[in-house]
This record gives C-alpha cells, sequence and structure tokens, in this order.
C-alpha cells in the first residue's frame, strides 16, 4: 500500500479515489503485454501477405493443396494470437487501473483496515476499509407468527380494519420518538423455525445521521385499526392465569371485577378489544382503599399523579 488518499470518518463520493497501490510491477506487465500485442500484429500482417500471394497460386495450380491449407492456418493463427494479445493486453490495464482504488458507492467511510507500507495480496481478498450509505437505514424487527396470523384471521373476519398507511415509527434506547417515520418493506415468506418468528424490514430516512447501523431500536407499525377498542393504563389491569381483569366502577359507584380481552399494548396503556365501553371509568390507583358493597368517588386520573381512587374513562378508537 502506497498511500491513502481519504479522511476517516468523512463523506466519500463514488468513483473518488481512496487508496494507491504501488503500480509499477503492472505497468511493467502492461508494457510487456502490449509489445506482445505488436508482435502478434506483425506476425499476422505478413501471413495475410503470404495468404494473399499464394491465393493467385493455387488457383492457378502452381502450389499443392497442402501447402495452401497450411498458408491459411498459419493466417488463422496468427489472428488467434492477435486476439490474445489484446486480452493480455487489457487484463494488464485493468491491473494498472485496479492499483487505484475507488469508492464504488457513495457514503461514509470508516477507519482504514491498513496502514501505508502494507503488503496487500492479489491472491486473497484483503478489507481496506468500509463505506456505509446512512441517509437511509435498513430496519429490521420482527412478529411473532402466531399473533401475524392471528391479525389475518382478525382482519378477514371483519373484527379489525385494515390500516390506510405502513407508517413504521423508530423508538430510540432512550424512550423518545424518532423525527423521521419510515415505510415498511416487506414481510418475509418464511418462519424462522428457531424463533416462530416472522421477519419484516423498513426503510428509515437518516438526513442528519442521527441513526447509526447496528444500533438496536424498537419499532411502531400500524397493521390495522380497531373503531371498537378501547387504550386503558396498563396499571389498571390485572392480569392472571384465568384471564385479565379490571375494576370497573358501576352507575352505583360500586366497584366490580370485569373480564377483558387484550389486543396488545401501545406506550403505557393496554389495547382492550373486549369487555369494556366507551365512557366506562375503571380504577386506576388507589387499589388499597378499596372495601367490598361501599361506594367510592371516581375523579379523573392522569399519567403525572391524581387523588386516591383515581378512575380513567376508557377511549377508543385503537390501533395495532
Amino acid at each position: 500500500m502506497k498511500k491513502r488518499l481519504f479522511t476517516e470518518g468523512a463523506v466519500v463520493k463514488a468513483g473518488q479515489s481512496l487508496f494507491e497501490i504501488d503500480a509499477a510491477p503492472y505497468r511493467a506487465t502492461l508494457d510487456s503485454a502490449q509489445a506482445t500485442q505488436a508482435k502478434a500484429e506483425a506476425a499476422l500482417a505478413q501471413a495475410a501477405a503470404t495468404l494473399e500471394r499464394n491465393r493467385p497460386l493455387f488457383a492457378a495450380k502452381a502450389i499443392s493443396q497442402q501447402e495452401w491449407i497450411a498458408t491459411e492456418a498459419a493466417f488463422k493463427a496468427a489472428q488467434a494470437d492477435v486476439g490474445a494479445a489484446k486480452a493480455a493486453v487489457e487484463q494488464a490495464r485493468l491491473n494498472v487501473e485496479y492499483a487505484s482504488v475507488l469508492a464504488p458507492i457513495t457514503g461514509r467511510i470508516g477507519r482504514a483496515q491498513i496502514t501505508e507500507g502494507a503488503l496487500v495480496s492479489q491472491g486473497e481478498a484483503t478489507l481496506l476499509a468500509t463505506i456505509q450509505q446512512v441517509d437511509a437505514l435498513y430496519v429490521n424487527f420482527t412478529q411473532s407468527a402466531a399473533e401475524l396470523m392471528k391479525l389475518r384471521r382478525a382482519l378477514a373476519s371483519g373484527k379489525l380494519g385494515r390500516s390506510d398507511s405502513a407508517v413504521v415509527q423508530v423508538v430510540l434506547e432512550d424512550g423518545s420518538v424518532y423525527a423521521h417515520p419510515g415505510k415498511l418493506l416487506f414481510s418475509d415468506i418464511s418462519v424462522d423455525t428457531t424463533s416462530g418468528q416472522v421477519l419484516l424490514r423498513a426503510e428509515v430516512p437518516n438526513p442528519q445521521g442521527e441513526l447509526l447501523p447496528g444500533l438496536f431500536v424498537k419499532v411502531r407499525i400500524e397493521e390495522a385499526r380497531s373503531d371498537s377498542a378501547m387504550l386503558v393504563p396498563q396499571q389498571a389491569v390485572t392480569r392472571g392465569v384465568s384471564g385479565d381483569t379490571v375494576l370497573v366502577v358501576g352507575a352505583d359507584k360500586q366497584v366490580a371485577p370485569r373480564p377483558v380481552k387484550l389486543g396488545g399494548s401501545q406506550s403505557t396503556n393496554w389495547v382492550v378489544l373486549d369487555g369494556l365501553k366507551a365512557g366506562e371509568q375503571v380504577v386506576v390507583e388507589g387499589f388499597q382503599k378499596i372495601r367490598p358493597k361501599t361506594p367510592v368517588t371516581p375523579v379523573p386520573w392522569s399519567p403525572a399523579g391524581a387523588a386516591s381512587g383515581a378512575a380513567a374513562a376508557a377511549s377508543a378508537p385503537a390501533s395495532r
């Protein structure tokens, strides 16, 4: 390796020169190949002249058929030698060009994997540097095959409506939502036999380079809509082996448990598909103060905190 021509970590353009390899041996090979080509072309010219000189002699039967066949064979062999010489020249020229390593794509280049003066072998692949295109990134994520089939059955039966978009939101490690939503590209056609998951891929724009390749993120994608589903704070739901329940405040201010059917989560809320109606109040805090057959006085609840016995009204619609 003769010279490095880029700044590590910088953005490089397609076709930009990155490394310069010592090309002296390749230039010598090119010169030799060009000389061989010139010699072959001279031999071809001589063979062509001999062919044209012997043509009328053969027609006049002044030379034997065997001599004429030898003349034609010599001409064709000279043509083949010129073709082989041209191919050798082209190969030698390519080797000289390859001595200048160019960027195949536009992107951000990492650190150089070799130093100036290091030996680069032609016989085996040598990693020189890595270029990453970070203006748009692919996000690979998985979904349970069982959940996907359940969703498709719900869509087919009309229990859920199809979403009009396939917008993907990226949630970063600190819980914040990435400013640029992406789009779903495809869902794999097979299930991973080891995990029972289906691979999905989304493309996310990255104009500021905030996302880096290899980063772990969470995604949100709206696959279907349910106009009758409710969003209920997760702390209001009691989960157990016998099912999920919430405490509902009735018209008589009495609290009673109600089984519900959950369909997933959104942020800090559960999506309740069945068991609640719009406007019903569920208990979110103050469970320890509830007594059997004792009326309660529900008050509005907010995530920032509220008084004991706070209740939240179920809201609709929800999406998955």
